[in-house]
């Protein structure tokens, strides 16, 4: 099992729910974070006076899948996130070892 945590941009959260519900992933967890890049933030002027905006918002989208669905996840993400410009976000891939369903108690990919 593998641990997907993408960050993107907010307006891409709709395109990203989209395609990974289109390749069958059944749950997702999403919140709001702040955070720059290799952009350093960037300068805003607000009623006349200039100030810098070092954290962007950002989503931050986080999956857990079985191994033979992660190509395809990290795929409909990049697909869906990518605006071409900068500050489109990362996709980092985590090994997952165990997951439980509290309700059931099953364990593994059957808790997914």
């Amino acid at each position: 099992m593998k641990f997907v945590s993408a960050i993107i941009k907010p307006f891409k959260l709709d395109e990203v729910r989209e395609g990974l519900s289109a390749i069958g992933v059944q749950g997702i967890t999403v919140t709001e974070v702040k955070g720059f890049g290799r952009q350093k933030g960037h300068t805003e002027l607000y009623r006349g006076a200039e100030y810098v905006v070092d954290f962007l918002p950002k989503v931050k989208v986080e999956v857990a899948v079985d191994d033979a669905l992660l190509d395809q996840v990290i795929e409909a993400i990049e697909k869906a996130a990518n605006t071409g410009k900068i500050g489109d976000g990362k996709i980092f891939v985590f090994d997952l070892q165990q997951a439980i369903r509290i309700r059931t108690g099953e364990t593994g990919t059957e808790a997914l």
